[in-house]
């Protein structure tokens, strides 16, 4: 069919279920009541097999699966790139973290201390997201949810080790404030 613009009550012909009205569409089908079959059946709108008798047009605009899955992706994209900067403090931009062994015989690592810091700052986000998580969940009772939160911010108290690294004191983590 060359019309996927059809409106309800638009009367068509189906070559196998024969003649019938659209009583209802989504983004992919129209729902057709068949006269013959005195039944309702989803047939795509893209269907070529369906010959239109008399057409009546769609009072809104339609929107395809690929159109949704488009402005989907453009959502998903904008936020995407919307992630939070979180500033290195300057005294250590351009800095290198030397982790130097305690035995002679290992040799030492170095590493830039901006991909320390944006690692860091992943594992921040990443607790974030699990803590959402958990607090979203729809089978933990709220008690799990309160133990497992209590995990968490004592994983944030631990990582409070890191704060001299942040720019702002806001971006910093904060634990549960009981000397983490």
């Amino acid at each position: 069919m060359s019309d996927s613009q059809l409106g309800i009550g638009s009367r068509v012909e189906h070559p196998k279920y024969g003649k019938g009205v659209i009583v209802d569409m989504d983004a992919s089908y129209y729902s057709i009541w068949f006269r013959d079959g005195g039944s309702t059946r989803g047939i795509d709108r893209e269907y070529d097999g369906l010959q239109i008798l008399e057409k009546v047009e769609s009072e809104q605009t339609p929107f395809t699966m690929a159109d949704i899955e488009t402005a989907l992706e453009n959502v998903l994209d904008r936020k995407a790139a919307v992630s939070e900067v979180i500033a290195l403090g300057a005294k250590w931009t351009g800095g290198t973290l030397v982790l130097k062994p305690g035995s002679t015989d290992v040799q030492s690592k170095e590493m830039p201390i901006d991909t320390f810091f944006h690692k860091i700052v992943m594992v921040r986000d990443r607790l974030r997201v699990l803590e959402q998580n958990i607090n979203a969940h729809k089978v933990l009772t709220d008690e799990e949810k309160v133990d497992l939160q209590q995990y968490i911010t004592r994983i944030y108290g631990s990582l409070t080790s890191f704060n001299v690294l942040f720019k702002y004191t806001e971006d910093q983590f904060k634990g549960s404030g009981k000397g983490e």
